[in-house]
């Protein structure tokens, strides 16, 4: 049994450049969280959501008092507010759509912003392309190495730092968690303990044998100790998790992984960053308006993360949950009644600390003139602002030009949606 198999059938994916010469030090890390004594106390958590796909954000968060919209959309275009399966209002200009009804406390607390008319200056309509350029924070130039996240991590790194801070609730470890401060991704929390549970007992002899035999591996020392740390995220006690104030989380991909989430923040295991993403939003043909496919997308979306803000209450003082997508759609429906590949998108933003109810950024509008190549919502908030004021207010990096290479980061040129 060699340290790949056993690091695969835990359940748990670790990742950082030069993963053989970092493991064993991530490892001894890892160990040493095993002591429940130890604690982390409460961290500053921000939990990211990537909408995989390009969701049309013009349906998202609707333009209802553009007349314009209505005029480019005959059969996709969400109604007023007051009509029959119409926008939520928000300001009189802006409206959910109406599938978000879950999210309009949250607006009416001032716990939810928007950041409208948002995305990348680069105008690639690849979605594989447009993600890597989101997630590394480089848009434009695809040698970058590292990922925004991972580098938020290294410029706020302490010497006692838990070895859950940055954690991925996907498959693989995603572009953003890329680079030098270990993460770590796993699909299952309750998988993850029961494996753990379960290759403690039948491999401890094994694996012990088999590193004992090398005094130079500094696994040797450790081994012991590692397979007591893979038990530790047993203090969350996945398997009889019950959310707390009444939540519920949608059964689907992306509920569970908030619920997950919710989890590590309550155990106290040190969690820092973490994400979590939600596919499906390339929306070509019968994309559908208030009702069809993009409105149950929107539904789930809305339902998992009002639930996770419920679940937490009060510990959303130190949460700020924040989602994006690598571009918006087009802002004239085609002839499949859906939307192609556009250009400027919208984010939202919740959490105690957010000055919300209120849509940040420029609207120029939505007349031929006014769009960007004629076709797409224009971009007026580049989206490494809203994420550096996030890492910034938020995490506490302090020198924001590091966390995105080739751009001249500005404090003034955050939207001011953080206290």
């Amino acid at each position: 049994m060699d340290r790949r198999y056993f690091l695969r059938t835990s359940g748990i994916g670790l990742a950082s450049f030069g993963f053989m010469a970092a493991a064993p030090e991530f490892l001894h890390q890892f160990a040493s969280a095993a002591d429940t004594k130890k604690g982390y106390g409460k961290k500053k958590v921000l939990v990211t959501i990537f909408q995989r796909g390009a969701v049309d954000g013009l349906n998202m968060v609707v333009p209802h008092g553009d007349s314009q919209y209505y005029d480019l959309r005959r059969t996709i275009a969400i109604p007023n507010p007051g009509k029959t399966d119409g926008a939520i209002d928000l300001d009189g200009h802006f409206g959910l759509h109406p599938a978000m009804k879950s999210l309009e406390p949250f607006w009416k607390s001032k716990q939810l912003a928007i950041i409208h008319a948002s995305g990348s200056p680069d105008n690639t309509r690849s979605h594989f392309d447009a993600q890597n350029y989101m997630e590394s924070g480089t848009p434009g130039y695809k040698g970058t190495r590292d990922g925004w996240l991972n580098r938020a991590m290294q410029a706020t790194a302490g010497k006692d730092d838990s070895p859950f801070r940055a954690v991925s609730m996907t498959q693989q470890l995603p572009r953003s968690f890329y680079g030098k401060a270990p993460s770590i991704a796993m699909t299952n929390l309750a998988d993850f303990a029961v494996k753990a549970g379960i290759y403690t007992q039948e491999i401890k002899g094994g694996f012990e044998g088999v590193y004992q035999h090398n005094a130079k591996d500094s696994l040797n020392e450790t081994g012991a100790e590692t397979f007591e740390a893979v038990n530790y995220l047993k203090q969350a006690n996945p398997s009889q998790y019950k959310p707390e104030n009444g939540a519920v989380y949608p059964p689907s991909q992306l509920g569970r992984s908030l619920m997950q989430i919710a989890q590590l923040i309550k155990a106290g295991v040190g969690l820092e960053v973490a994400f979590a993403e939600a596919g499906g939003w390339d929306t070509h043909v019968n994309q559908g308006g208030p009702r069809g496919q993009q409105a149950n997308l929107l539904r789930d979306f809305s339902n998992s993360i009002a639930a996770f803000a419920t679940d937490l209450g009060k510990r959303m003082d130190d949460v700020v949950l924040l989602t994006m997508s690598e571009f918006g759609r087009t802002a004239r429906e085609n002839g499949s009644r859906g939307t192609d590949h556009g250009h400027g998108n919208a984010m939202f933003v919740l959490g105690n600390s957010v000055k919300g109810g209120t849509v940040y950024g420029d609207w120029k509008g939505l007349k031929d003139d006014q769009l960007n190549e004629g076709r797409d919502l224009a971009v007026t908030t580049d989206f490494r602002d809203v994420f550096a004021e996030a890492a910034s207010k938020h995490l506490g990096a302090k020198d924001i030009n590091s966390l995105f290479p080739k751009y001249a980061a500005d404090r003034a040129k955050f939207r001011g949606f953080l206290s």
